[in-house]
């Protein structure tokens, strides 16, 4: 007689879901993480408390910023994991739109839950998806704009770009003074879109609107006792260099001597070599010397001697910073003057921002180079304005290098899902089925954000999609008076890139979650310990 026993393959810890079960649990864990961060976007979304336990327990972030929210939040779920790591990929490509591009997926993987349920198979979804993205993709393209040749309308643009993306930030109420802090900073960049010469300088006191721009470098550092405290035509020497005299650093060594005398001979001998090292960094023929490691007192008084301004402990991405805008390098050894580039700026001065002294470099070699100052009432609020800012000047980087605009308020998602759903009404078969949820999910978008107003999201949307099939392609919501607007007339635009970015990205992640059929959940490996060995 046969046993009718399963065979087990997998070892005991290991787990299998299969089939129906790894799909709900990717479907489940995916939505989740969608409806986690649905209500913070649009102009009128909500923000999160993110507080933080272990190791910086009792720290607090309060946000809207939909990667910040879910690198924040621990996720267990495989799916979940996924729209995690996509967020994070929009964050780092195109600095916004982190929070559509996930609650898009989410959407995306609702409909396609009861597409499932009514036995389409996921296959057939996914080549209807595949093609509703290429037309999503063309209408989007087909109804972008590109003001580039003329300056003056491409600086408008930028502007209004800007003016679009923070709306949705903590900054909404400043967002005409930040956009033309954004804009001012992104053109000095002369379309190479490096935001590593614009630097961001957090200090905390009065209010978001005394934040500004300020031409050149900010260092948050003082120069030492007795040393200048303005340098013209300053010749910079950026090092990373251990400056202390006081400890010998052969690390375990023990030293015994039979007198106090022989203490103070070595003490003696340790100042002489510092100042050989302080005399080989004078032959740079520098006047002022910056580096990433402490100096101490000896070797600061012997630069007060020659006159030379002297900043210790400015952090590494503080000197990499200044060693990029003042063209220097940054050097440990001090043998070959000859062969060390020196950072040049017109000016060195200190001056107050708050209750701080910080040390400005004006004139400096690359004149692109730009520090925006934020302050603010506390540090949350000085935390998320920074937050608001990077994503403004990723978009606007990435304006710069692709000038196509579109316009926002939910008039491109709406646009896309009109043209998807007239593909989906000449495409004969089941793949019709799932382009007409790809355009439903499309909707979603601009019902959320309606949703998130407290407005009418069932009125508002059915005129909007009828306004966008009778041909008024402009058309989208204006969450000020909670109705359908013309958003050329508004100036509400936005980056393409982003746009096209978010449609490509989630349509990526979705696709993948929906392709699987079984979660493996392997078994840890243990630990052999060999008892052998003594």
């Amino acid at each position: 007689m046969v046993s009718l026993n399963p065979v087990r393959v997998l070892k005991e810890e290991a787990e299998e879901e299969k089939a129906e079960i790894a799909r709900l649990s990717s479907f489940v864990g995916a939505i989740a993480i969608g409806d986690l961060v649905k209500s913070t976007l649009g102009p009128k979304g909500m923000d999160k408390i993110l507080v933080s336990y272990g190791r910086n327990a009792g720290q607090v972030q309060v946000t809207n910023d939909g990667a910040t929210i879910l690198k924040s939040v621990g996720v267990d779920n495989p799916a979940a994991k996924i729209l995690v790591d996509m967020s994070k990929v929009q964050d780092d490509e195109v600095g916004d739109g982190t929070t559509s591009v996930t609650v898009f997926a989410s959407e995306l993987l609702k409909e396609a839950e009861k597409l499932v349920e009514q036995k389409i198979h996921p296959q057939t979804i996914i080549a209807g998806w595949r093609k509703a993205v290429v037309v999503a993709r063309n209408a989007l393209q087909q109804a972008s704009l590109d003001n580039s040749a003329d300056s003056q309308k491409f600086k408008e643009d930028l502007l209004n770009i800007a003016r679009t993306t923070l709306s949705s930030k903590i900054l909404s109420q400043h967002k005409e003074h930040f956009a033309k802090l954004c804009v001012e900073a992104i053109l000095r960049l002369k379309g190479t879109g490096d935001l590593q010469s614009i630097q961001i300088i957090k200090k905390t006191g009065g209010v978001l609107e005394d934040s500004f721009l300020d031409e050149g470098f900010l260092l948050d550092k003082k120069p030492g006792v007795h040393q200048p405290k303005r340098v013209e035509n300053a010749r910079i020497l950026i090092a990373n260099t251990p400056m202390d005299t006081d400890k010998i650093k052969v690390f375990g060594s023990h030293i015994k001597v039979d007198s106090m005398a022989k203490i103070a001979e070595l003490e003696v001998a340790e100042k002489e070599k510092m100042k050989d090292k302080v005399s080989k960094i004078l032959k740079h023929n520098c006047n002022v010397f910056i580096n990433r490691q402490l100096i101490y007192n000896y070797p600061e008084q012997l630069f007060a001697d020659a006159g030379v301004m002297a900043i210790e402990h400015a952090d590494f991405d503080g000197i990499e910073r200044l060693a990029l805008v003042t063209g220097g390098e940054i050097v440990s050894t001090f043998d070959s003057p000859e062969t060390v580039k020196l950072g040049t700026c017109d000016v060195i001065e200190q001056v107050m921002i708050g209750e701080d002294i910080l040390l400005r470099f004006s004139g400096v070699a690359l004149g692109e180079a730009c520090t925006i100052v934020i302050r603010g009432a506390t540090q949350q609020i000085i935390d998320e304005a920074d937050r608001s800012l990077h994503d403004a000047l990723c978009v606007l980087a990435a304006t710069v290098k692709e000038t196509r605009i579109v316009f926002g308020g939910g008039c491109s998602e709406m646009l896309m899902a009109v043209a998807v759903n007239k593909a989906a009404a000449q495409t004969p078969g089941k793949e019709s089925v799932a382009m007409e949820a790809f355009a439903r999910a499309l909707q979603q978008l601009p019902t959320i954000i309606a949703d998130n107003a407290g407005y009418d999201s069932a009125q508002i949307i059915s005129e909007l999609r009828a306004g966008h099939v009778s041909g008024n392609y402009t058309l989208g919501l204006d969450m000020d008076r909670g109705e359908v607007a013309d958003m050329k007339q508004l100036g509400i635009t936005e980056s393409f890139v982003v746009k096209r970015q978010v449609v490509l990205s989630a349509a990526e992640a979705a696709e993948m979650i929906l392709r699987v059929d079984s979660i493996i959940k392997a078994a840890p490996r243990k630990r052999v310990e060999d008892r052998g060995r003594c």
